[in-house]
């Protein structure tokens, strides 16, 4: 045996098909056209348009849309769940991130919260890097501590439901039935959100063992941490050149 075999990576043939599998899924989620659009689009807003009451199917449908094809969302979903082990963990921490979500889709849109929605967009791609350089372990080795987990997915939830809020206000919604229509639409995210979320834990069950000293791991939280900036600067792009 080599006396540098226990230098090779500890990713087998097996694991590097899973992985190109896992890495063609999210491949194909940057180059879905509404993935990198990530707004309601025209069409939707033309179902929109001229409808008042209560709109229940509609809305829902919408909401599941755009949290399955909102690609920050779920690269931050990645980032929460990537270490976690166990459905009471994955359901906290869901829960927190829906919760945050939740107040601020509501509350933006029923007081008419004005803010810039590239800004909001920048936060929620910084929250992606965030995400990955916790799970790295980032803020240990710089300060010793890391923030709470738990708190830091509930206030970067908040201002992933902003950047909702931001879309729908672009739409000018009815005033009648508009409460109704801003819950339905909140289910559908709800709905979507669990959907996206089963097809993440079932996607990181088929990849390698996932421990925080894992070369696996390392690649893949590094990567959140590039598209996570990414995001950021792009948005942040479009915010100065608007």
């Amino acid at each position: 045996m080599s006396p540098h075999a226990s230098l090779r990576p500890a990713i087998y043939p097996n694991d590097s098909v899973r992985l190109l599998i896992f890495l063609a899924v999210v491949a194909l989620l940057f180059l879905a056209p509404d993935a990198i659009a990530h707004n309601v689009s025209r069409e939707d807003a033309e179902l929109i348009a001229g409808k008042t009451g209560w709109q229940f199917a509609l809305y829902t449908w919408l909401g599941a849309k755009h949290m399955v094809t909102g690609y920050d969302h779920l690269l931050f979903l990645v980032g929460v769940v990537f270490y976690l082990q166990g459905f009471r963990s994955i359901a906290l921490y869901v829960s927190l991130f829906a919760l945050g979500h939740t107040i601020t889709l509501l509350g933006g849109v029923l007081a008419g919260l004005d803010v810039n929605p590239y800004l909001v967009d920048a936060i929620i791609g910084l929250s992606v890097a965030y995400k990955g350089f916790d799970n790295l372990k980032g803020f240990n080795t710089l300060f010793g501590d890391s923030p709470d987990e738990r708190l830091a997915v509930f206030i970067f939830g908040l201002f992933h439901g902003l950047g909702l809020a931001t879309k729908l206000q672009d739409l000018g919604l009815a005033q009648d039935g508009l409460i109704a229509n801003l819950v339905s639409f909140n289910l559908g995210v709800e709905l979507g959100q669990l959907a996206a979320l089963a097809v993440i834990v079932l996607l990181l069950s088929l990849l390698p063992a996932r421990t925080r000293d894992s070369r696996f791991g390392t690649w893949v939280n590094f990567g959140l941490i590039i598209a996570g900036f990414a995001l950021m600067a792009y948005q942040i792009g479009l915010y100065v050149t608007a």
